[in-house]
């Protein structure tokens, strides 16, 4: 999938990471579908695909008439969009993946092989962290993966740090570090080894991570290179719909608190619920303004919980085992 190429001219600016925002959004609309049909964990509700592009499109959507040249100000306004209107488990991992990629690109006009390996990994240590028991063979694996690769890529690196050869170098490593991340997915999880297929976020993040090599470089994805990934062939059948479907609901919503509040209901919602992710959007007065995600039998069981710390916004329940693909 990474096709090497000389001479390539870099766009790294904040109008490349518009672009980059646009191309996700029209990748991951493109895939969707087969990104559904490979969606069993953490349930089998075949959303994955729909969740990120949803997501992805809410982030685009809050950038596309932002004029900046700070790369860290486009991020921020695009995760914090993505956040409040975040879906699903692999959505709202993406919206905080991202708002970690932005607290280090504040200032900054130029992207540089440096800058964006700190970038991917605040995102890695804010998506591992907002979950309450991440889980390896994810999107959270290809999130890590990625992000060693990168350190590694600058710091032995003999190009000069600053220039465009070291971007390439760069953006080289990572998506040849996310696609053997992907495959490994496989047997990471025993869910997946089971079915013979990847995991669909981490199938998310490689599509993500090649568009923005794409976008920075100029090139076209060569979006057939895909199929050959386990289960991912346009033939191949909608796996989700012969796992057995979990019963319950996935609760989110907003909801200001103090750090104490928080550490306090991230515990109460991991004693009813699971899939418990939990992240600031944005500091308020009183501490931050968090975006909660948790599966539960019943809503209102999360919702009590919820309600008991303070007032709750944007609140969305969906049943988990009526998502169709």
């Amino acid at each position: 999938m990474i096709i090497h190429t000389m001479n390539q001219k870099i766009h790294a600016n904040s109008k490349a990471l518009a672009t980059w925002l646009q191309r996700i959004v029209k990748s991951l609309g493109n895939h969707s579908d087969r990104l559904n049909a490979i969606n069993i964990f953490p349930v089998a509700d075949g959303d994955t695909g729909s969740n990120l592009y949803l997501t992805a499109r809410s982030a685009h959507d809050a950038i596309s008439k932002l004029e900046t040249a700070d790369i860290g100000e486009l991020m921020t306004m695009a995760s914090r969009a993505a956040m409040e209107s975040a879906r699903g488990n692999s959505g709202t991992l993406l919206a905080v993946f991202m708002a970690g990629m932005a607290e280090p690109l504040s200032g900054v006009e130029r992207l540089t092989a440096p800058v964006l390996a700190t970038a991917l990994e605040r995102g890695k240590v804010r998506a591992w962290s907002a979950l309450s028991d991440p889980v390896s063979g994810t999107m959270l694996s290809v999130m890590a993966v990625v992000s060693d690769a990168a350190l590694t890529t600058v710091r032995s690196s003999a190009l000069e740090p600053e220039s465009r050869a070291a971007l390439i170098e760069l953006l080289d490593a990572l998506c040849l570090a996310a696609e053997r991340g992907v495959v490994a997915t496989e047997n990471e999880l025993g869910e997946l080894h089971a079915a013979q297929i990847v995991d669909a976020g981490a199938v998310g993040v490689l599509i993500i991570l090649n568009e923005l090599r794409g976008t920075l470089l100029g090139l076209t994805i060569d979006h057939e290179e895909y199929s050959q990934l386990h289960g991912y062939g346009i033939q191949d059948p909608h796996i989700h719909q012969v796992q057995n479907r979990d019963t319950g609901v996935e609760v989110m919503c907003t909801i200001n608190l103090d750090a104490l509040g928080a550490a306090t209901l991230r515990g109460q919602l991991d004693a009813i619920g699971d899939s418990v992710i939990m992240s600031p959007v944005n500091p308020t007065e009183e501490g931050y303004r968090w975006r909660v995600h948790v599966h539960v039998p019943e809503a209102e069981a999360a919702l009590s919980v919820i309600k008991g710390m303070g007032s709750p916004v944007n609140v969305s329940v969906t049943d988990l085992c009526t998502h169709d693909a």
